[in-house]
């Protein structure tokens, strides 16, 4: 007798196609830099990618989710943190990247994109659970560590020192009133730690 193996069930509608996607998530970056979110269309995509508006849809309710799941995906696509046996340096490296990601054309324009956005729109909801929430829970991992390691005192207020370290970044980003760069990120890890060392 031997054992029958049951299928798992098709999921509804058509499946996924990853290549498609990937090509419109490309020529969305290609349009924020030539430019700007103004550029982004869906049927500017349709036209450069030669993917139907209706498959592009199926993934993406408007031009705008599009443009934010490009910059996600290059968020994905940078370097990444290596963890190392310094987490405060590690912590540096992560606010660098972040100043680094928005920096390119393609995370100014979103950024203008969210500063606009009412707080409750799903790009929003999107932009803080995927990565602005995403990097402070990275922060807290590494501030964690030098707790361990005794390069950041113990008792310290976990949340406050977190928004000690990413408020600043978020607000510059979205407000526009200076340059979010590699000096200004060192600066507010600096003055950050000065409160959270032992």
């Amino acid at each position: 007798m031997t054992d029958e193996v049951t299928p798992p069930p098709r999921a509804r509608g058509r499946p996924r196609d990853e290549g498609a996607r990937a090509s419109v998530l490309e020529a969305a970056r290609v349009l924020l830099d030539e430019g700007g979110l103004t550029a982004v269309t869906m049927d500017r995509l349709a036209a450069r990618t030669g993917v139907g508006k209706p498959t592009i849809y199926r993934s993406w309710p408007n031009a705008h989710a599009v443009a934010l799941d490009a910059l996600l995906q290059s968020a994905a696509l940078m370097p990444s943190v290596r963890e190392s046996t310094a987490p405060l340096k590690d912590l540096r490296r992560q606010l660098r990247r972040i100043a680094a990601l928005f920096a390119t054309p393609t995370g100014r324009s979103v950024a203008l994109m969210i500063a606009a956005a009412q707080s409750e729109t799903e790009l929003s909801k999107v932009f803080r659970h995927r990565f602005m929430l995403a990097s402070r829970e990275e922060g807290r991992s590494l501030l964690t560590r030098a707790i361990a390691d005794g390069d950041v005192r113990a008792g310290i207020d976990m949340d406050v020192a977190l928004d000690l370290v990413y408020a600043p970044l978020f607000f510059r980003l979205l407000v526009g009133h200076g340059t979010l760069d590699r000096k200004f990120v060192d600066a507010v890890l600096d003055h950050a730690l000065e409160g959270l060392r032992p």
